[in-house]
């Protein structure tokens, strides 16, 4: 098969293009700047240049390659997050969630590719009322706090425009693994050694975790067994309230417990949405994945995970 990777260049694109070269098929990947096309190269794909928000762009690079299928991973998410209004981090990533996935269908369509897999979120979206742990049949939040609406609007449009079209969707957990900010040297591990991520109000928002390894797998997966207009939560096993996975990853790392922050004083040195993330998120459930798709994490709890990544030595920059 013949995969064409929107957004190849981050960490996804890093584990998923040499798990596709692998197992025998074609990568073509894109990035937005030449710089990174010899690295896309250098994982074994063949790179393009493309402007996930210019439709030409976005026609040009796909009608070239002639796919077999299509992997929506664009975004344009940095280290930096402004917990005063992350919707304004996320900015560029809901246009690519919005504008660049019409664009990808539109070319998908145009080129006569039939399979499509598009990233979205397993994290925030849930509705904040019943069981923490959510299935994919399960409602997102009607009323989502200020700060993060915009964002929850646009990954709510990506999934309807994905599923309406018969493409698949992969609500990945939160990332972790190398290249990603919870891993050695990243952003999300400094500010937890430096006691810079704290603990709001009780910490009893739940989060889902996915080894890169696993989103990887995961996506080869949904390629070759995804129904078509179907939802799938990626993730691991074992869904954890802030306040149990946080210290613990903060002893694995040697470092001093979390500071903790009340939820009244966050809202106002933070946001609204920031107290929601940490007091009241839900997290996700992996039993339709591992049903329907085949799958199974290869690192079925983020425990036995950031053990691993906190053990391994911090990369060199070049």
């Amino acid at each position: 098969m013949h995969v064409f990777i929107a957004g190849a260049a981050g960490a996804v694109g890093h584990t998923l293009i040499p798990t596709l070269v692998a197992e025998g098929h074609t990568v073509t990947g894109t990035t937005r700047s030449d710089t990174k096309a010899e690295t896309l190269r250098a994982l074994g794909a063949h790179p393009a240049v493309m402007d996930g928000l210019d439709r030409a762009s976005v026609m040009r690079a796909v009608t070239a390659a002639a796919p077999d299928a299509i992997v929506h991973q664009m975004t344009a998410l940095s280290g930096d997050l402004d917990l005063r209004n992350p919707d304004k981090a996320f900015d560029v990533t809901n246009r690519l969630r919005t504008e660049g996935t019409e664009h990808l269908l539109a070319a998908a369509e145009a080129a006569g590719v039939r399979r499509f897999v598009a990233q979205s979120f397993a994290g925030w979206p849930y509705a904040r009322t019943g069981g923490f742990v959510k299935s994919e049949s399960d409602p997102l939040d009607p009323d989502p706090p200020r700060g993060i609406r915009e964002t929850h609007g646009a990954i709510r449009r990506l999934e309807a425009l994905v599923t309406g079209a018969g493409g698949v969707v992969l609500r990945y957990g939160g990332f972790y693994g190398p290249g990603t900010g919870l891993a050695p040297g990243g952003d999300q591990f400094e500010m937890i050694r430096g006691r810079k991520f704290p603990l709001i109000g009780d910490g009893g928002g739940m989060w889902s975790f996915a080894h890169t390894e696993d989103v990887a797998t995961a996506t080869i997966a949904a390629l070759e067994r995804g129904g078509a207009g179907e939802i799938y939560n990626v993730c691991d096993d074992d869904p954890a309230p802030i306040r149990e996975w946080l210290p613990t990853l903060a002893r694995t790392l040697g470092a001093r417990p979390p500071r903790h922050l009340p939820a009244w004083l966050a809202r106002i040195v933070a946001s609204p949405a920031t107290v929601v993330m940490m007091t009241e998120a839900r997290g996700a459930s992996n039993a339709k994945a591992k049903a329907e798709l085949d799958w199974t994490p290869a690192w079925p709890s983020w425990r036995e995970g950031f053990a691993a990544l906190a053990a391994a030595p911090v990369p060199v920059a070049a």
